[in-house]
């Protein structure tokens, strides 16, 4: 039989070839197959095994990779998705709860079809009966805390600790800064303790060094080294005793880092002292002083490991800065709001805001959820969400946002999103899972890291072979001490840094300007497009068209045409359908009933307007068109010369044109002009100086889209565009080898969005629009790809820079540990400088990332 499952954790040919080695040990399994890129392993069994038992086989290898059950969709093969063997494949270990399920907390997971009547389940997973995900009773508790590693995301823990990959202090998922200040403030514990008896180790191992000796004219030497052994107890065995832990994982996982190398170099250099104390007569002359007694190198072993903790501090300490735009997003965020009830302002908490409630926001105050005006008006500063410094005047009917700052007049509101469907909360989600994604520059740093560990190691020990064979006397005195001075100083942490850190800073700077980036892996694809593609609608334009004029044609009248206009425009959420029945409105006409209501997908709607002497019948009646030509030529419906001769002068004036027509008959058209955002084209000028081609797709008429081109200075455009036009052209584009980037705001942009290189949404547009995007732009401006494309270009360069770092540190520090130094310049490198120099390196990096902070993108 075989059963498919999903693998977490992977991510090169090694990690493929690692589980399949893995798995293929386990009691049972005959075959194994592993889909690196689909990240599922297929596995082949003589008799059923237990998915417990294949979880315990990875877990025991070192907890790198996962295993999971197959989804609902996947049907396993020479087996029942019911469960039928007996022991569950699909469902987490669970356990019997009250039978309410109203979820307390959360954690608690049920099947939608409540199979196992009220059985719930601790953990996610499919229902063991039908297969059906299972659903989270809902929560309005916090979430529990997280934690990952900042060089291996896909490491997930509960609970703080190290990373079982790197060896790294596990950081918060969410920007939690009490969770990390006890993250430093326990760090801050061990370093005082590892100071206070490091400090008296190192005077005692430097006096003999003094003229005079005179510790040892106080006491003999073998006394003293007994001091240091026992000073060295804390701090070997309390405050640094973590590196070792990690260090021997490490190498039972066969995940080798840097805790590797200093747990072997400080290892050794504390046992080989205590070895000292307590056999001093195995040693050879050469690793002993004057008086008979044998180098100990307990100062060495105590100053390594607390230079060591003092990196992991400071790391600890500017770690918190790299998520510094999550946490100032976290704070704009309100705790109450005041809700109006029955006529009345009361205080509430947030989470007792509902979708429909009315709100009161005073002058100072931050909106507490996404909503819409309904009395009043107010200047906003949308500043901490858009980037941009100008408060934004509103008035009733205008949407505002959760997080932005009422300026000095008070207004009503009616919250429309609350909770996790704010702006807001959406905001810091996509900075959170972008700052946690993995760019593809990453893989290099991965594959030099998988070879540097041993490679440190090898050269530790030629290092030490050739001082002993070839070394000044004591031979064996200075090969022990470079060998170790080569493992404590090589530092793959530093390279391993170099693009998460990079990243994380990057795409938080980008939030606080109004960039969005959904991954890392955008950020980087960004920097290589070389052409833009960009819709004219909400786009280009505002977005807020309005209707400049209704021209009927022969016998027909404007009124009654223009109500047959909203009466097909009033089921559409069209820009243009709804600028219609907003001059409507200020006309006082009201729509009539239409029936068979449809929209025709970059053309127009059609419906059946069903009247006998002016009053509605319950009878299919004409069918009515509104839309372009082609609409014109799908209906059947006959255009006059003389009213096209009207409406291509309109459109050479860049407005768009709608025809109405009834029963194949054309009345007449509608004229809508959406004025050009002011910033459009110092947006296409700040491309074009990118080096960047920028063309226009639309679906509106030729003339309209050469008038708007010829304005803007475009490369190209192509008029009357449907929707899979638009991804055909894409893809065209792609052919020739270009790398596109397709920015847009409608439903109609969403195929091609998906298909670009990078699809960048207008945030002012639709939700499939942005959800078809890897970037979004809050404020719906052009100018913000220019922003985009610079982000992207200084997080590349930043990135680079990092890695040039810390492998030009590896590859000047190693040879001098080394002593290749030392024939020319007489000067060797102690492995207490090279484990400072070690700690620094990590924090060089982190530094080098936070610059980022300060860059100037726009």
């Amino acid at each position: 039989m075989k059963h498919t499952y999903k693998i977490t954790g992977m991510s090169c040919t090694g990690c493929k070839n690692h589980v399949e080695g893995i798995l293929q040990k386990v009691e049972g399994i005959t075959g194994v197959t592993v889909d690196l890129q689909k990240a599922e392993a297929e596995v082949e069994m003589e008799n059923h095994v237990p998915l417990k038992k294949l979880q315990q086989a990875l877990e025991d290898d070192g907890g790198h990779y996962g295993i999971q059950a197959p989804g609902h969709d996947k049907k396993e093969k020479g087996g029942s998705c019911c469960g039928s063997h007996g022991d569950d494949h699909h469902a987490p270990d669970h356990k019997k709860a009250d039978k309410k399920v109203s979820g307390s907390g959360s954690g608690v997971y049920y099947c939608p079809m409540h199979c196992e009547g009220d059985k719930t389940y601790d953990k996610p997973g499919s229902c063991p009966v039908c297969g059906m995900d299972l659903v989270e009773a809902p929560s309005l508790a916090k979430k529990k805390t997280k934690y990952t590693c900042p060089m291996h995301p896909e490491v997930v823990k509960d609970e703080p600790g190290s990373c079982p990959i790197c060896g790294m202090d596990l950081v918060p998922m969410e920007a939690d800064e009490e969770e990390e200040g006890q993250t430093y403030k326990k760090l801050l514990r061990k370093f005082k303790v590892a100071v206070a008896f490091t400090v008296p180790v190192f005077l005692i191992a430097m006096s003999e060094m003094l003229p005079g000796d005179p510790l040892g004219t106080w006491m003999p030497w073998k006394y003293w080294n007994w001091i240091q052994f026992g000073l060295s107890l804390p701090v070997v065995f309390y405050a640094t005793w973590m590196f070792f832990e990690r260090a021997y994982r490490s190498v039972v996982s066969w995940n080798l880092n840097m805790f590797t190398l200093i747990g072997i170099g400080a290892g050794v250099a504390w046992l080989f002292s205590v070895g000292a104390l307590l056999f001093p007569g195995i040693f050879p002359e050469q690793f002993k002083s004057h008086g008979g007694t044998v180098y100990v190198y307990f100062e060495a072993a105590t100053v390594i490991l607390t230079l060591v903790l003092l990196g992991q501090l400071l790391e600890a300490r500017a770690h918190g800065k790299t998520n510094s735009a999550i946490k100032e997003l976290l704070k704009l965020a309100p705790n109450n709001a005041t809700k109006i009830v029955d006529g009345k302002e009361k205080v509430v908490s947030l989470d007792d805001v509902n979708e429909g409630d009315l709100l009161k926001v005073k002058p100072g105050e931050k909106i507490p959820v996404d909503g819409v005006i309904k009395e009043g008006e107010s200047a906003i500063d949308e500043s901490m969400i858009s980037g941009e410094p100008i408060p934004v005047d509103k008035k009733a009917g205008d949407k505002v946002s959760s997080g932005t700052i009422n300026g000095n007049r008070s207004f009503v509101m009616e919250a429309e999103k609350v909770g996790s469907e704010t702006l807001l909360s959406q905001i810091i989600e996509m900075v959170n899972s972008a700052s946690r994604s993995r760019a593809p520059i990453q893989k290099l740093a991965d594959r030099i890291s998988g070879y540097f560990v041993p490679i440190v190691v090898v050269v530790a020990v030629i290092t030490g072979i050739v001082w002993a064979f070839f070394g000044p006397q004591p031979a064996y005195v200075y090969a022990f001490v470079n060998a170790i001075a080569v493992l404590i100083i090589a530092c793959p942490c530093a390279l391993g840094l170099a693009t998460p850190m990079s990243v994380m800073v990057g795409v938080g700077k980008g939030a606080q300007s109004g960039v969005l980036i959904k991954n890392a892996e955008a950020l980087e694809r960004m920097n290589k497009i070389d052409v833009v593609i960009i819709d004219k609608t909400g786009t280009v334009t505002e977005g807020k068209p309005s209707v400049e004029k209704v021209v009927a044609s022969g016998d027909s009248d404007e009124t009654e045409l223009l109500q047959k206009i909203i009466s097909l425009n009033s089921h559409s959420e069209h820009p243009l359908a709804r600028a219609t029945m907003r001059y409507a409105e200020e006309k006082e006409v009201e729509p009539r009933r239409v029936t068979d209501f449809e929209a025709v997908t970059g053309k127009g709607v059609i419906a059946y307007h069903a009247e006998t002497h002016g009053h509605e019948s319950e009878g299919k009646g004409a069918l009515l068109a509104l839309g372009n030509e082609k609409l014109m030529e799908q209906v059947k419906a006959e255009i006059p010369a003389d009213l096209r001769r009207k409406v291509k002068t309109e459109q050479e004036q860049g407005k768009t044109v709608s025809y109405l027509s009834e029963a194949g008959k054309v009345l007449g058209f509608v004229v809508i002009s959406d004025k050009i955002k002011g910033t459009s084209k110092d947006a296409i000028k700040k491309l074009h100086a990118e080096g960047l081609e920028v063309i226009m797709l639309t679906g509106d008429n030729e003339d309209t889209a050469r008038a708007v081109s010829k304005t803007l200075n475009l490369d190209g455009f192509k008029a009357q565009m449907l929707p899979e036009d638009k991804q055909k052209e894409v893809k065209r584009l792609q052919n020739e080898g270009r790398k596109v980037a397709m920015a847009g705001d409608g439903i109609n942009d969403a195929p091609a969005l998906a298909q670009a290189d990078i699809g960048i949404a207008m945030g002012t547009g639709t939700d499939v629009a942005i959800e078809s995007a890897e970037i979004t732009l809050v404020k719906g401006d052009l100018k913000d790809i220019a922003k985009a494309r610079m982000l992207s270009h200084k997080v590349m360069r930043n990135i680079k820079e990092n890695l040039w770092f810390a492998l030009g540190y590896n590859i000047l520090g190693i040879p001098i540990a080394a002593g290749v130094l030392y024939p020319v310049f007489g000067l060797l490198l102690s492995p207490m400088i090279a484990a400072l120099a070690m700690s620094f390196s990590s924090v060089s990096v982190i530094a080098n990332s936070l610059r980022l902070r300060k860059a100037k993108i726009g």
